[in-house]
């Protein structure tokens, strides 16, 4: 791919397989379709390959943090534009074009508006081609430069009530990353980030390029079944995806609590299936036996129409196909391959993680 014009049909499937890749994170496809019409609004998105791009390019990445399950979280459209403009304003340099942070229902479109605002492409190189639930995991590995800086802008919260915050921070990636976290949690739950500029040559060997098409050749593909029923559709994305339909079935118990800016729990559903989230799915187990383990996808559908369901659409008794992709089947950013990220999981969800992975030390070098 060398760059196109999104049509509306490919914004919604990029919408659709953004939230199937956002494994019960990477906020809501409302909100990403809230961004994709301002985008249009603003005369559209230009999606551009990686391969196209002059590799001294200089890109940004645009996200989101927060827990998606907060009730006062409020991120308009005009926030995920501001941030990139308070960016240019605080650092001197030119960008040539956006990246998304990860793939979701809204995540997806992170950076969308402020492309379409200033005539700057997408480029299809997200920091990983699925959602995680920290900022070090879609820093690209830039955390393990002890001399990096990090800059990051943030904005969010709702005016009216007097939650509305933008802030500018600069110092090493595990500060202002923490930092970020409680701007969210100051501002309603979530804020719109800008950050960490690095050249396109960078994000060719260090982010998941292709993610973006990923996700709307599993979108379109879930579009093309609907007609056939959820479990269709569910077969249909893991046929796109290289993963599974693992079961259908009710949820028996769902446990959520959201604190310090993040959802995490536990969703257990009939037929001894058990699974714990920190805003993604981190593990599935079925009578005590561990299936998947994050950065492997796990996913609900809605069991009737196939529409996917993050963690914080989940409750009680509600009929879920829960689907599963293999980590090695995914586009993934450095950040997957980053050992020293994942141990800090086992302590919010309370299971194993790291026995159940393997990281080359050449890769952590």
């Amino acid at each position: 791919m060398i760059g196109m014009k999104l049509t509306q049909e490919q914004m919604d499937a990029a919408i659709l397989g953004g939230c199937l890749l956002g494994g019960g994170g990477g906020g809501s496809m409302e909100k990403g379709r809230t961004l994709a019409a301002e985008a249009m609004r603003l005369g559209g998105v230009d999606l551009v390959g990686i391969d196209s791009v002059n590799p001294e390019t200089v890109l940004l990445t645009c996200s989101a943090v927060g827990a998606p399950a907060a009730r006062n979280a409020c991120v308009t459209p005009e926030a995920a534009g501001r941030v990139v403009t308070l960016f240019e304003r605080f650092e001197d340099l030119t960008v040539g074009g956006l990246i998304t942070n990860e793939c979701g229902g809204s995540a997806i479109c992170n950076g969308w508006v402020p492309a379409a605002m200033s005539g700057r492409p997408v480029v299809d190189a997200p920091c990983n081609g699925r959602a995680h639930p920290t900022g070090l995991m879609g820093s690209m590995g830039l955390h393990r430069d002890a001399t990096y800086l990090s800059v990051q802008s943030v904005a969010g919260g709702n005016r009216e009530k007097g939650t509305y915050l933008e802030a500018i921070l600069r110092g090493r990636m595990e500060d202002v990353s923490a930092l970020v976290r409680q701007c969210s949690v100051r501002a309603g739950g979530l804020v719109s980030v800008a950050r960490n500029p690095v050249s396109a040559a960078y994000a060719r060997k260090h982010a998941a390029p292709g993610g973006v098409m990923k996700a709307i050749a599993a979108g379109e593909a879930m579009i093309r079944a609907r007609a056939r029923g959820g479990e269709a559709v569910a077969g249909a994305a893991m046929d796109v995806l290289g993963g599974t339909v693992v079961t259908v079935g009710r949820i028996q118990r769902f446990d959520l609590v959201t604190a310090d800016g993040f959802d995490h729990g536990r969703v257990d559903i009939e037929g001894g299936f058990s699974a714990t989230f920190w805003n993604e799915f981190m593990t599935l187990d079925r009578s005590g036996k561990r299936l998947y383990t994050f950065p492997d996808l796990v996913m609900t559908l809605d069991a009737e129409s196939g529409t996917p369901l993050t963690t914080a659409d989940l409750r009680r008794d509600i009929r879920v196909i829960v689907v599963a992709a293999p980590a090695a089947n995914l586009l993934l950013g450095e950040g997957m391959r980053c050992g020293e990220l994942f141990g800090p999981i086992e302590t919010i969800v309370g299971e194993s993680i790291l026995a159940h992975l393997s990281f080359d030390a050449a890769e952590r070098s």
